[in-house]
């Protein structure tokens, strides 16, 4: 699997510096960090807008699965961080991996090196 984000500083310098994308289930933002060799790492932001635990740990669950598949085709060296909206609940529901699939895809192709 690809890598993950976990300190805050990552999530900063993805946020301040790094370029975003968004749709009307997600944002995802992209960051080169420097380091060409490297796996793409993630980080993923779901809020309480999103729903209660057991629906943002879903949502959280189907971002991460979608972005694995993806990883390969990806930059190397790039931090991403993907923020679920309030919609993202009721697409994880609605139409499960596909439909997050979808809206990643859409996403991944504007917000590449």
């Amino acid at each position: 699997m690809a890598g993950r984000l976990s300190r805050s500083a990552d999530f900063e310098r993805v946020f301040r510096k790094g370029r975003s994308q968004g749709n009307r289930h997600l944002v995802v933002y992209a960051f080169p960090r420097g380091a060409p060799a490297d796996e793409p790492r993630l980080g993923v932001s779901v809020s309480r807008k999103v729903g209660g635990a057991v629906q943002r740990n879903k949502v959280k669950r189907l971002l991460r699965e979608a972005f694995r598949a993806r990883a390969e085709h990806l930059p190397a060296g790039h931090d991403f961080v993907i923020v679920a909206r309030p919609e993202a609940r009721e697409l994880a529901e609605r139409e499960g991996l596909a439909g997050v699939e979808r809206a990643l895809d859409e996403l991944l192709e504007g917000v590449g090196p």
